[in-house]
């Protein structure tokens, strides 16, 4: 047995990898992490441009493409190829799962994060187009996003909800998948329960990145309010602490039993950005402290080999529920808005992606013009 494989088995948590590249899918690399405990596969514009960018493994296919295709379609199709071989793969485990595990994710294009019937649009075509049970779509948790999920959820799509930030917009997401549900039973298709899967993308590493720079603000620097000071790298875990515990609240109301009863699935918390930024803090900071039942962690492959190595299988997330509680108060008192902090991240990330896309996309025509 690996860690990974009793972070499953003992402590409920999923271990999935944030990483998808060709080269992998090609010499069997993924396929022997899976062997070794990952459980799904998780993708995001970014992974995607440094990987068809940083390798020539794409090179024949988008040749081929690019004689009848657009930048852009090319794209989309190198992008559908390697998620239909990941799902290929995890589809085993899919199945012996029962359709808890084995997916592999793909987002909507970055630059419709503020628009919903554009979200929606092309959220239903990469269903369509793919058309695999173990294919989660990722849309944005914007405040035009939320809407769109919602809308995906009472179609029965399953959906993997992405760039959350903060709790405010947690709940709006637990809202949105709850009724989305209700709506689903109310046309008739509870009996499409069980095939729908839907996880809550909660970004952790980068809240304390954010946090940190504005105690230091706080602080006067370095040198200054030494209290203020010893409360870095103390928000993203409690945050999403704090998060598990709204999970729980929300899937133990007679409402969810009334739709669990039907075959409804919870909508797990996914943990992302898990990598350590800040190289004083531990290296599985974000991954230790958050390991409990009905979750899942989706790691780039550096943490998972740090988790292998040492990381520890107990249950964390909800160990001590009124630390967490008080740790957000004492960054509130210190001066930090966590729903300006939520806000600002959630801007930077979509700006973020929409760039690794962007520039992804003149990567490629650059590649164009050397292969025709």
């Amino acid at each position: 047995m690996t860690r990974l494989q009793d972070l499953y088995d003992i402590a409920g948590q999923s271990p999935w990898l944030d990483n998808l590249r060709r080269d992998w899918l090609d010499n069997g690399q993924l396929a022997e992490l899976v062997s070794n405990g990952v459980r799904g596969i998780t993708s995001n514009p970014t992974i995607f441009a440094n990987a068809i960018s940083g390798q020539d493994t794409y090179d024949a296919q988008f040749k081929q493409l690019i004689a009848d295709h657009t930048v852009e379609s090319a794209y989309w199709e190198l992008a559908i190829t390697d998620i239909q071989s990941g799902l290929e793969l995890l589809r085993p485990l899919y199945e012996e799962s029962d359709g808890e595990d084995g997916f592999v994710s793909l987002e909507v294009s970055p630059g419709l994060a503020h628009d919903t019937e554009g979200t929606v649009r092309d959220a239903r075509m990469l269903h369509t187009r793919i058309a695999q049970p173990n294919l989660l779509v990722k849309v944005p948790a914007t405040k035009e996003g939320v809407p769109a999920i919602n809308a995906l959820l009472s179609e029965g799509r399953s959906i993997n909800v992405t760039l959350i930030f903060g709790l405010d917009r947690y709940d709006e997401v637990i809202e949105a998948y709850i009724s989305g549900l209700e709506a689903l039973a109310a046309a008739g298709r509870a009996s499409e329960f069980p095939r729908v899967a839907s996880v809550a993308s909660f970004f952790v590493s980068r809240v304390d990145t954010e946090v940190d720079r504005r105690l230091e603000s706080l602080a006067g620097g370095e040198s200054g309010d030494p209290a203020i000071l010893a409360l870095r790298g103390t928000a993203a875990v409690a945050q999403a602490q704090v998060a598990y515990q709204h999970f729980h609240a929300a899937f133990s109301t007679d409402r969810w039993k009334a739709l669990a009863a039907q075959g409804a699935r919870v909508q797990r918390p996914l943990w992302a950005s898990t990598s350590t930024k800040n190289p004083a803090y531990s290296d599985l900071l974000y991954v230790d402290n958050l390991i409990g039942p009905a979750t899942v962690n989706t790691m780039p492959e550096g943490t998972l080999e740090a988790f292998q190595n040492h990381g520890t299988v107990a249950r964390t997330v909800d160990a001590h529920p009124q630390d967490a509680v008080d740790a957000l108060a004492r960054l509130a008192d210190a001066g930090i808005d966590m729903e300006d902090v939520e806000q600002t991240l959630e801007d930077e990330g979509v700006h973020s992606f929409a760039k690794s896309f962007d520039g992804l996309l003149q990567s490629l025509s650059d590649k164009a013009s050397t292969l025709t």
